[in-house]
């Protein structure tokens, strides 16, 4: 199952529709309460109070005659629109049998419609609409981020599949095996597999003990008689939320909503369908899962009830004295434990969030310190998940090399006793809200998240206004009230125990066939997307107004070299840090792979000021966050804070970039946590294809060829890493961008005062980039990877760098290839038509150097060389007859509308500032992409293809149970 982290640290429970999910945080994971409000009526129109740190003021709600909720909220910072629909239907309205239906019935949603029978993505990518899906547990979700002169078409294609969905028996059955594919690619991770067992064994009569996506055997079994049957009880007005987030005048949006969905029947109501109480096959309505008697959610109902929100209690576990053992293959061991939480309208969800921060956010949490900082654990953390009928608190942890679980469990447990027995401090209690605090608002930065937040809160907690009451609340949490919580709902008897024991160490993967490439499968292509098809049926859009000339960054750089740039905007009251320091794992020597990151790792473990975990305490204290990574190409810096907390992120960040000491100790257990990750990485397909992929398309005295292994881990010494800090870390090869609420002279001056003394010496380190030659012919290799079900291929070779003149060229014939899962002609034919992968996507991935050509796509191994024979089909068929001029006027127009979409991110923005710097674009690029794509031609396109597409110089990786290549034998 694919888990999303919810406010970064609590876990909301989903599956997405496709692997290019846009990135969405959800808000605060059901921290939902029930204090004393209004009621809702039935008024058009309500407008929530204004208060200092209110999540939902100037949101405005109307509820339609067919009983649909409206939430609507101008956002004036960008000139796009979030559009999102909340069906308050998920996997706890089915039962056993019929497990996984609401994730296939989302699936079906973007099959097309009775009245438009075509490919929504491709409607959707036409738009240059960021859209996706999401089933949960309570819920199903779409949605979808347009520029404001799309809103109207974007809320035409919502309305239309609300009520026409298109589902047929051919329709399903392609779908059927996409979504098999999605479900047995999960099954590749071990923590997946325990997650579900512990999950069953903890709630064994909730619906929540079910998987969100259903079981290969259930999805085997649909009908499109009884998905249609399920659409026609679940996807009606009443039962949804629409929300419309960002740059619009709220009273001819809302006119025209009412134009689009006012029409749109109530089906339970209007045309008699059966009521939702009996679900699919009589088990698993809506109310089915509420029922006690059927699903065994006893206890006496919560504290809660106010404004009209009833809360009941956790659901019942069963007592489970044992734990779960999953002996199977897979890399690190690693553990589970759960216990029963109340639903999110519980008025204990806020102290429970309190005690969950200080046993396990950040590094300075009480299990950090007992299992991670011990050297017991390469990992360990936790969330609370609370639903509408109760929800559970999870702890995890991932031994470290040599360490087991029993020891672990003990540890952990020793110190939820702690909890239950002392209690906590003031001091930790105001650092939990702090962070609890911070991370509410940092993640309402951008309008996607705003509308989430709102989406969840009106499906789930029956009120939109919730998070507002929620920190209101959080406030009055006292030290008193944690000890309680943890006395009531973490008693050793109540919590149900996971263990993962791996019984094959990962990182040597079997055999790796090799061949010639050469496939038997003989079948013909289907005809590419007709640009005319997709005009046929979308929506007209209103004109766009004339864009805003787009602000540019300031650029400044200081006596020692240090480029900064800066762009200031108040909309939200934080900032956001986007660094880069030409450190990255390109510099790693043949044999000590993983000294890059290595120190990047290390830079937050002491410096000559500050030890480790003061260096946390002082971000952790403020809710704000500060980061390193190595790549291949450099390190990037990630930090974010309210915008008061400013000044301690820079000086943490000058500190550690300066001052850096290594201690032995932190070094040791880094490394340790580095060859934990290195097993789960070669035990990962993904991870292992990209890895040979890599080593094949690039020779051995190649920057890009070299990666981590276990001995040249082990062998990496504190000297190296000093050194490398010493070599590497220099002003002027540091990059800095700063996007948020700050005044521009004052960040300049504190910039100055930390980091005027940092100097480089001598000249900066080069590193030879050989030429690298495409394969004479194609190379095939099949990593066997036992206990694994679905297969990961790569293919591709060499390609191009960021200021190649192809570039932009590239990028118009990429979205035409496979730049979208579900519009490109890729995903068209081996997605869409032959239901061959879940995901399928290509890229021309362009740095400072040239990094690979690649399509990647996940198959059932069986189809896995079918697959790849369309996909070599497809790009000889545009490499020799090129593609026509209403594809490459779509492919441009959906590129530059996502790029002003994109942009409406902070993150993505700061991002694409910073990168453009990297590159030596100039802060003009930022303005300039849009016109650079639309001089793109059709014989450039044409062109492109002939020079970049090799079918016949492939490096092919397909890392699976078994080889590709021997099962064509």
């Amino acid at each position: 199952m694919r888990i999303f982290t919810y406010l970064r640290r609590h876990r909301l429970f989903v599956i997405p529709f496709t692997l290019c999910l846009s990135g969405v945080l959800f808000l605060a994971n059901g921290i939902t309460l029930s204090f004393p409000a209004a009621a809702d009526s039935q008024r058009p129109a309500a407008t929530v109070t204004r208060s200092p740190l209110s999540v939902t003021e100037d949101v405005r709600k109307t509820i339609l005659e067919n009983g649909l909720t409206i939430l609507t909220k101008e956002v004036h910072t960008a000139p796009v629109v979030s559009v999102q629909v909340w069906y308050k239907v998920g996997s706890r309205n089915e039962a056993p049998g019929v497990n996984g239906i609401a994730h296939q019935l989302e699936h079906m949603l973007f099959k097309g419609t009775t009245t438009r029978p075509i490919q929504f993505g491709r409607l959707f990518s036409a738009l240059g609409s960021e859209s996706n899906a999401f089933t949960s547990f309570d819920q199903t979700a779409y949605f979808g981020t347009v520029e404001r002169n799309k809103l109207k078409a974007l809320l035409e294609l919502e309305a239309d599949r609300m009520q026409n969905a298109l589902i047929n028996d051919e329709q399903l059955a392609s779908e059927k095996r996409v979504v098999i594919s999605e479900l047995q690619g999960y099954e590749n991770s071990p923590t997946y597999r325990l997650d579900r067992a512990v999950r069953r064994a903890a709630f064994p009569n909730s619906p929540y003990g079910l998987p969100v996506g259903g079981t290969k055997a259930d999805v085997e079994k649909f009908t499109a008689e009884k998905v249609r049957d399920y659409y026609n009880r679940f996807y009606s007005p009443d039962n949804a939320t629409l929300i419309v987030v960002g740059d619009f005048d709220t009273a001819p949006t809302l006119k025209a909503v009412k134009e689009v969905f006012g029409k749109v029947p109530d089906r339970v109501k209007g045309t008699g369908v059966g009521s939702r109480e009996s679900g699919v096959g009589g088990q698993g309505g809506t109310r089915g899962p509420h029922d006690r008697r059927e699903w065994g959610l006893g206890g006496q109902g919560g504290q809660g009830g106010q404004g009209g929100i009833n809360s009941s209690s956790a659901p019942s576990a069963r007592s489970n004295s044992k734990p779960i053992v999953l002996k199977e293959p897979g890399a690190a061991a690693t553990l589970q434990v759960v216990y029963p939480l109340p639903d999110a309208n519980h008025p204990d969800v806020p102290a429970l969030d309190a005690m969950d921060y200080i046993l396990t956010e950040g590094r300075s949490s009480r299990l950090y310190q007992a299992l991670v900082e011990s050297g017991l654990a390469s990992a360990a953390g936790g969330g609370t998940a609370n639903m509408m009928a109760g929800g559970w608190y999870e702890l995890s942890a991932t031994a470290a090399p040599g360490q087991q679980l029993d020891k672990i469990e003990a540890v952990q447990e020793q110190a939820i006793a702690n909890l239950r027995n002392k209690g906590v401090t003031p001091e930790e209690l105001n650092r939990a809200k702090a962070q609890l605090k911070a991370t509410i608002i940092l993640s309402n930065r951008d309008i996607s998240s705003q509308a989430t937040q709102l989406g969840y809160s009106q499906t789930t907690a029956g009120d939109y206004r919730y998070i507002d009451r929620y920190l209101a609340a959080l406030d009055k949490v006292t030290v008193d009230d944690v000890k309680r919580v943890a006395n009531t709902y973490l008693a050793t008897e109540k919590r149900t125990v996971g263990k993962f024991e791996p019984t094959q160490i990962a990182g040597q993967p079997g055999g790796a066939g090799a061949g010639t490439g050469q496939t038997a499968e003989s079948f013909n292509l289907g005809p590419p997307v007709d640009p005319a098809e997709v005009a046929k049926y979308l929506p007209s859009v209103d004109v766009a107004a004339t864009p805003k000339a787009r602000r540019l960054p300031e650029e400044i750089t200081l006596d020692n070299g240090l480029q900064v740039l800066l762009l200031p905007d108040s909309s939200t009251p934080t900032v956001t840090l986007s660094g880069y320091i030409k450190a990255g794992t390109e510099f790693d020597p043949n044999q000590s792979g993983g000294l890059a990151s290595m120190t990047a790792d290390n830079l937050m473990n002491g410096t000559k000021n500050q030890n480790a975990l003061q260096l946390a305490k002082a971000l952790e204290d403020r809710g704000a966050s500060l980061g390193f990574s190595a790549n291949r190409e450099g390190v990037e810096i990630g930090g974010y804070s309210l915008k008061t907390d400013l000044p301690v992120v820079i000086q943490t960040m000058a500190d550690v970039v300066q001052n850096a000491t290594f201690p032995d100790r932190e070094l040791e257990l880094s490394r340790q946590r580095a060859l934990t990750q290195l097993k789960i990485d070669l035990d990962n397909p993904g991870r292992v294809a990209q890895r040979k992929f890599q080593q094949t398309i690039y020779p051995a005295n190649h920057p890009f060829h070299t990666f981590p292994t276990k001995e040249s881990l082990q062998s990496i010494d504190r000297q190296q890493v000093v050194e490398f800090y010493q070599t590497h870390y220099r002003p002027d090869q540091t990059i800095l961008t700063l996007l948020g609420d700050f005044d521009p002279k004052a960040v300049r001056s504190l910039l100055t005062q930390q980091l005027a003394k940092w100097q480089g010496t001598g000249k900066p380190p080069t590193i030879a980039y050989p030429d690298v030659s495409l394969p004479a012919k194609v190379k095939q290799f099949n990593p066997i990877m036992p206990g694994k079900t679905q297969s990961i291929t790569i293919l591709g070779y060499r390609g191009i760098d960021r200021k190649d003149p192809r570039y932009y060229t590239s990028l118009v014939l990429n979205q035409i290839l496979g730049g979208d899962t579900l519009s490109s002609r890729l995903g068209t034919e081996i997605r869409d038509r032959q239901g061959l992968t879940y995901g399928i996507y290509s890229a021309f991935q362009a740095g400072r150097h040239a990094g690979p050509f690649a399509i990647r796509m996940q198959t059932d191994p069986t189809d896995a060389q079918k697959a790849i024979a369309s996909a070599r089909k497809l790009m000889q068929q545009i490499q020799t007859q090129g593609v026509k001029a209403e594809e490459v006027e779509a492919a441009k127009r959906s590129l530059t509308s996502s790029y002003t979409v994109s942009l409406a991110s902070p993150d993505a923005l700061a991002s694409t500032i910073l990168m453009n710097a990297v590159f030596g674009l100039g802060e003009a690029e930022l303005r300039d992409f849009p016109q650079k794509i639309q001089a793109v031609t059709l014989e450039k396109v044409n062109l492109a293809a002939k020079e970049l597409l090799q079918p016949d110089k492939l490096a092919i990786v397909t890392a699976g149970p078994g080889s590709a290549t021997a099962q064509g034998k």
